[in-house]
């Protein structure tokens, strides 16, 4: 039976220490009610009275009561489901960082033995300078702490020769997966906690490159490792993956044969092939068990097939131990380790291929997100907008890093070729008559791509770029399309989706006369990839075939954007989409990659002779792979900030066959035009400038910001009567800091008829989605709706009378045009030292994306 404790005042027919019981069938016609209605209002349950013969006997109060313990119960169920699911995410976090601990501690120990006896063993070189026998004893002992294991050569058609290897692979990984054979450094700013990444390390003197991670999901064994072994799903940079053999073993595990290819980063390199063995197994704990291996001749094993064009990298052990959780989910340690054969690449490009923290952002870390995307997306938790399943979101991303890493590359087999250039080697232009294999099945829906007697058209460039973090260069050009890209451009490539290219001939190209607006679709949790739909608006687009549509679209990928991910790759890859934005709808990606070169690769001959200054350079100009020339060392004072990437950018566009040159010539020209532009906003926005424009995440530097931090602080002490910080800081500098950190937006205006913005804390950067360099193109009315402006002119008088006013909870708007609300604004009068005004200031406390 069902109690419901009612206390009722004086005027109560009931005694309110009794007990009112309720029937089975009295809770069941109610729980159908709070499973349509959890709150009924006073006229529902008057009607449920009258309805439910078996209710007439309870007062309408005790109903109302009889929801509310309901409701009640429900929220607690609810908390308690979270807590528990936080309890185990805790427990098996706790678990994982004792592991971690325990490995730490037996490393620190070897670390201190082996100090201890190189001290002895330089004690006795120093005795006996004359006997070099200890120093042949450390050198040996140096080489073996990583020892090689050498297998003898397998019988490549005999399973048991197979299993052999599987089983060598599996010894080798385990040791990997639990951080004792390879010297593991934990990665900068990967903070553990149950809501983190995990914990992320790279490896250290070691062969090739490896990266390792440890982390929770909600997810089972085998569903992880299902996820993990459909490499394309998650895996960027992987072209193909064919499994050629399969054989499973008689401890229930299987033995796979594959051949899988890798796109090349940039332009100037060739992209990377691997054959392998994949072993998977469970162990006697419960843990299950993915690794894999490269089949050499060394190790054994068939032949793998050859491909032109690519070179044969090499695995060495790695994979994933998949360990579960009690209560659900895993415990997953992923490991890669690869030998990518930097040497046949150009030196100038080999610390893309010889950098452990790109091999763990570009692989390690993107497997354990994805998979923690795709649980928490099985969760229910995730809500997209545009109608579109998340699955669907996800092969969109996909679609269009897969279709800007074909144009990078221009794989023969894919049906590009190389065309003719005008004597000028900067930008390469390649053509593909044959789109149908690039599109495939999305082919059909676009008549421009099938017109016959057409094709797709690709320009292409790399540079090298010179203090320009990787993050903010691409944060900007997403931000300020129109500082680079051309109405005229976007107006073709969106022409060729009307199934109606027109003649290139007659056009006017020309900056955009309206504005962009991102239209969010989709992020990931740790917000490292934005999907989001652009619309450009403009004036139209007149040719001789007709008017184009007053707005175009683009589908737009971002991501690395987060300054502080150490090696991340940060990208900006668009394609014109119709406004119907079908699941099906065909891509022809275009865009911008930036990929960060590690400082030892200043050692490099070919960076001694670059100045530091703020330039940019042709980056094929400069290639010159074995080398023999050496040039003096640039004096190390120059190279106190020396923070290098390559950039490289491909613009795809339609053709009509007898418009191929015009198509080109144009294609040309503008990624000329581009990389242009790309230079000036590198020059603009480089931190060696030593100007308050610098990246967002540091505090600017300068005597002004320094001045104006104090100013603000002052002023606001002085009208308000209050602190702005919560600590007493004298020091500028800790002013600075202080302010620039503070949670809430802080920004400044000038005093103008016209005010636009000139300087913003972190938090108003953010709020504003924009940078210090473009902070003085937003003007205040643009941010601020119609209520806002109308306050504003209220308090105005207030403002400049008493020198600040409090502003109603509201809406502004980004400079993306994304909707901002806040729970208030505080605005204030900035005086100089000589107590004059010197501009305006605004506080908006706790804003939030709508």
């Amino acid at each position: 039976m069902a109690l419901c404790v009612q206390k009722e005042g004086k005027n109560s027919q009931m005694d309110s220490s009794k007990y009112v019981r309720y029937t089975p069938e009295q809770v069941e016609a109610l729980e159908r009610v709070y499973s349509e209605c959890p709150k009924p209002s006073s006229l529902r349950r008057q009607q449920l009275i009258r309805e439910c013969p078996i209710l007439a006997n309870i007062e309408p109060k005790q109903i109302k009561v009889w929801f509310q313990n309901r409701r009640c119960r429900e929220k607690q169920r609810k908390e308690a489901s979270r807590l528990q699911t936080v309890n185990r995410k805790l427990t098996a976090m706790n678990k994982l960082l004792m592991e971690e601990n325990d490995r730490l501690q037996k490393q620190v120990s070897q670390l201190v033995y082996e100090n201890g006896y190189m001290r002895q063993q330089l004690q006795n070189a120093s005795v006996t300078t004359t006997d070099t026998s200890c120093e042949s004893v450390v050198t040996s002992g140096q080489h073996q702490q990583n020892p090689t294991p050498q297998h003898p050569p397998r019988d490549a058609n005999n399973p048991a020769g197979l299993l052999s290897i599987a089983e060598d692979t599996l010894a080798e990984f385990l040791p990997k997966a639990t951080g004792t054979t390879v010297d593991w450094v934990q990665m900068l700013g990967m903070k553990p906690g149950p809501d983190s990444i995990g914990i992320v390390a790279v490896s250290h003197n070691c062969s090739g490159v490896a990266a390792r991670a440890c982390g929770l999901v909600s997810l089972e064994p085998p569903k992880v490792a299902e996820i993990l072994k459909d490499r394309l799903s998650w895996f960027r940079d992987c072209r193909s993956l064919d499994v050629l053999s399969v054989l499973p073993t008689g401890n229930g595990g299987t033995i796979e044969l594959i051949y899988m290819q890798t796109y090349a980063p940039t332009t100037l390199a060739s992209a990377r092939d691997f054959w392998t063995l994949r072993y998977t197994t469970g162990l006697e704990d419960g843990s299950l068990v993915v690794c894999e291996r490269s089949l050499t001749s060394s190790i054994g094993g068939p032949s793998g097939p050859t491909t032109p064009n690519f070179v044969r990298a090499e695995v060495l052990p790695s994979g994933c131990l998949i360990r579960p959780c009690e209560g659900g989910g895993s415990i997953i340690h992923i490991v890669d380790h690869v030998d990518l054969d930097a040497w046949s690449v150009p030196e100038v490009l080999r610390p893309l291929y010889e950098s452990s923290k790109i091999l763990a952002q570009k692989m390690t870390l993107a497997a354990l997100r994805h998979i923690r995307q795709v649980a928490h997306e099985a969760s229910g938790e995730v809500a997209y907008g545009s109608g579109h399943q998340p699955a669907v979101l996800r092969t969109f991303s996909q679609r269009l890093s897969r279709g800007f890493n074909d144009a990078v590359n221009g794989f023969a087999d894919d049906g590009w070729s190389l065309m003719n250039s005008d004597g000028v080697e900067d930008v390469t232009i390649v053509v593909n008559s044959s789109p149908g294999k690039l599109l495939g099945g999305h082919l059909t829906s676009c008549a421009a791509f099938c017109a016959p007697g057409g094709g797709v058209l690709c320009a292409k460039a790399s540079m090298l770029l010179q203090n320009v973090p990787p993050a903010l260069l691409v944060r900007f050009l997403r931000e300020h399309r129109s500082e680079w890209a051309d109405c005229g451009i976007d107006a073709f490539s969106a022409a060729s989706l009307k199934g109606s290219p027109y003649s290139i001939a007659g056009s006017r190209f020309g900056r955009f006369a309206g504005g962009q607006v991102a239209l969010p679709l989709a992020q990931t949790l740790e917000r490292e990839e934005l999907l989001e739909v652009i619309r450009l608006e403009s004036h139209g687009f007149t040719h001789d075939d007709g008017v184009l549509p007053r707005d175009m679209y683009l589908l737009q990928l971002c991501s690395g954007v987060d300054e502080n991910a150490v090696g991340a790759c940060a990208q900006l890859v668009f394609a014109p989409i119709d406004e119907s934005f079908a699941d099906d709808a065909p891509l022809l990606p275009s865009g911008f990659r930036v990929i960060p070169l590690e400082s030892k690769s200043l050692n490099c001959p070919l960076f001694q002779d670059i100045p530091t200054g703020n330039r940019t350079l042709d980056l094929a100009s400069s290639l010159e792979v074995g080398s023999g020339v050496t040039r003096p060392c640039a004096d190390a004072t120059t190279n106190e900030y020396n923070l290098r990437s390559v950039l490289t950018i491909a613009f795809q566009f339609t053709y009509e066959n007898h418009l191929r040159d015009n198509v080109a010539a144009m294609a040309r020209q503008y990624v000329r035009s581009v990389i242009a532009s790309v230079q000036r906003v590198a020059m603009a926005i480089a931190p060696s400038r030593l100007s308050p424009h610098i990246a967002s995440k540091t505090p600017p530097g300068s005597p002004e910001a320094l001045t104006l931090a104090r100013w603000i602080s002052r002023s606001y002490r002085l009208h308000t009567g209050m602190e702005l910080f919560r600590a007493d800081c004298q020091a500028s500098e800790s002013v600075l800091k202080l302010m620039w950190y503070h949670s809430d937006a802080i920004m400044c205006c000038s005093m103008k008829a016209s005010p636009v913005f000139t300087f913003a804390n972190q938090g108003g950067l953010d709020m504003l989605e924009t940078t210090l360099v473009a902070l003085q193109d937003i003007m205040l009315d643009k941010v601020l709706d119609e209520n806002g402006r109308k306050a504003l002119c209220s308090e105005f008088p207030k403002v400049m009378q008493q020198g600040f006013a409090y502003l109603p909870a509201g809406i502004c708007t980004s400079s993306m045009g994304r909707p901002v609300s806040y729970e208030q604004a505080v605005a204030w009068k900035v005086l100089n030292e000589e107590e004059c005004p010197h501009c305006f200031a605004f506080m908006f406390v706790n804003w939030s994306f709508v």
